[in-house]
């Protein structure tokens, strides 16, 4: 355990064979112990997860990200990117992630495949917490918003998260987390246009630069930044085009 507590803390990552043994040894990651964490998730995280039992099967990290985020549940998430398994905690509550490396030096072909390994509990607690002894180094610590921003535009799922399907009509309504963030070209542009009307994703879908896979991105990563107002019974509101999840399955790209 003080191997591991050694890995976490530093700046390098394990690999996949590294990974799998020790969870073969001990039954988990080994993270989530470091310093006497609870053994299991909350029971309202679990019940989501369980809905999302195919996604969470297939790795998709957008789709846990978005449970932790909902029940406001910090969670350790194992990745895999390339040949590395790349540990981050998520804490909902303060907008931040803990991680020994910065994820923003992730590889653009590691993340379009990047996939959950694991969904345990915290091994560490966010700053300022009163278990100081579980606090982790202050420069491990980083703002989640840009990371799900990447995650949602470059990422392996190519289809509306399931939260914001099906009949719906959005618009964007706070644009505090996102101003510094990247958002080139159409992108950017479909933004400002957001944030004066409400719109299916079909009709987003339609915009000059945009298509289904595009707009489908882009609502996830204002959705996940709580940048985006969601409404069912707004007039503009459209069943989202069915091509993509016919053509894509459960969102995930093809191998």
């Amino acid at each position: 355990m003080r191997e591991v507590m050694r890995d976490f803390a530093a700046s390098t990552l394990w690999r996949i064979s590294a990974f799998e043994r020790v969870r073969a040894e001990t039954g988990t990651s080994g993270f989530m112990r470091l310093a006497g964490g609870p053994t299991l998730l909350p029971s309202t995280l679990m019940a989501d997860l369980r809905q999302i039992e195919q996604d969470l099967q297939e790795g998709d990290v957008l789709e846990v990200i978005a449970a932790c985020i909902r029940h406001r549940e910090p969670a350790l998430l194992c990745l895999q990117h390339e040949q590395l398994v790349w540990p981050i905690t998520v804490f909902p509550d303060e907008r931040l992630y803990h991680s020994p490396r910065d994820m923003a030096g992730a590889s653009a072909d590691g993340l379009a495949a990047l996939r959950v390994l694991t969904v345990e509990p915290p091994g560490v607690k966010p700053p300022g917490h009163w278990m100081h002894e579980r606090v982790g180094q202050a420069e491990c610590y980083r703002q989640l918003a840009p990371l799900l921003w990447t995650m949602a535009l470059n990422g392996p799922r190519r289809t509306l998260l399931s939260e914001i399907g099906g009949t719906a009509a959005y618009r964007v309504v706070d644009r505090t987390a996102i101003e510094s963030l990247n958002a080139p070209g159409a992108l950017g542009s479909a933004i400002e246009r957001l944030r004066r009307e409400s719109v299916s994703m079909r009709d987003m879908a339609r915009w000059p630069g945009m298509n289904i896979e595009r707009a489908a991105r882009l609502l996830n990563a204002l959705y996940l930044t709580s940048s985006l107002m969601v409404t069912r019974t707004n007039p503009a509101a459209r069943s989202e085009p069915g091509l993509l999840r016919g053509l894509f399955g459960s969102g995930k790209a093809r191998r």
